[in-house]
């Protein structure tokens, strides 16, 4: 299991709206192969600041299978206006202690 980790930082005023598309950008994740499970949290300290945090199977789910699909495309229509600046994205896989 690969853990996608997403730092969003959400324009000045958009933070509602950024959340309503993200409702429903949430439905195209969702139907990747490879995908387990999603969740968005919202920042206590910096206004319009999210983490995004993705499982998926393999990192290839993500990288090549969602990134390189029609439903990435629609995913950056829907979101990426709502970004500044773009968001940094990396992977990590859990640590057995």
């Amino acid at each position: 299991m690969i853990l996608e980790g997403a730092m969003l930082q959400v324009k000045e005023g958009m933070e509602h709206n950024f959340e309503l598309t993200f409702q429903e950008a949430s439905k195209i994740i969702a139907s990747m192969e490879g995908y387990i499970e999603h969740s968005i949290h919202k920042c206590f300290e910096v206004e319009g600041k999210y983490l995004l945090l993705v499982k998926w199977e393999r990192l290839e789910d993500h990288t090549i299978g969602f990134r390189q699909s029609e439903q990435y495309e629609k995913w950056k229509t829907m979101l990426h206006h709502y970004y500044e600046p773009f968001p940094i994205v990396e992977h990590f896989q859990k640590i057995e202690l």
